[in-house]
């Protein structure tokens, strides 16, 4: 019976250490495997990061871009504003200062003062009585009537081939070319 005991307990024994045996490789296994979904997971959580870093950075980059953007066209669409504004200030008050004959004939007069051969003043009507009146002295300098200038003359020398208009349009325009520049450099 001894025997018989024994041999039930050597029995127990050894079933006991293979289901303890069987138990710590589940084990093993479990925790394997728990271990290989934690590196992934981790791997997994670090590439989504990066990934959200790259895309704020993306994002951040593009909307730093359109801000810059945006700047500029307001700056060129303020600058288009000033100038246009400017240039009705500069024809309104130009278009005065030509009106005054008094004003245009002096204008006139020192376009023509270094010329010293023939040349062709061509005014509206009022601007060229005064100036005939003026130029008297001066009978290589003949005034012609030019019932289309609004404002303003025009002078021609070498036989007409090279003129020189002082027009208010023209006068504006010229104006308004050279304070461009430093219009831009006032609103940069």
């Amino acid at each position: 019976m001894e025997d018989l005991q024994n041999l039930l307990e050597k029995i127990n024994r050894e079933g006991v250490e293979k289901a303890d045996a069987r138990a710590k490789e589940i084990i093993d296994a479990a925790n394997a495997k728990a271990a290989e979904i934690l590196k992934a997971a981790k791997e997994e959580a670090s590439r989504a990061d990066a990934d959200a870093k790259r895309a704020a950075e993306e994002y951040a980059e593009r909307a730093r871009a359109s801000i810059a953007q945006a700047a500029r066209d307001t700056v060129l669409k303020i600058e288009a504003s000033v100038t246009e504004m400017l240039e009705k200030v500069l024809a309104k008050d130009i278009d005065r200062a030509l009106a005054d004959e008094a004003n245009a004939a002096a204008l006139a007069l020192e376009a023509v003062k270094g010329l010293v051969g023939p040349a062709e003043i061509a005014a509206p009507p009022a601007l060229a009585n005064a100036l005939r009146a003026q130029l008297a002295s001066r009978p290589e300098i003949s005034v012609t009537t030019d019932e289309t200038l609004g404002t303003g003359f025009s002078v021609r020398t070498d036989g007409g081939r090279i003129e020189h208009s002082f027009k208010g349009e023209t006068l504006v325009a010229e104006l308004s070319r050279r304070l461009r520049p430093d219009l831009a450099k006032l609103l940069k």
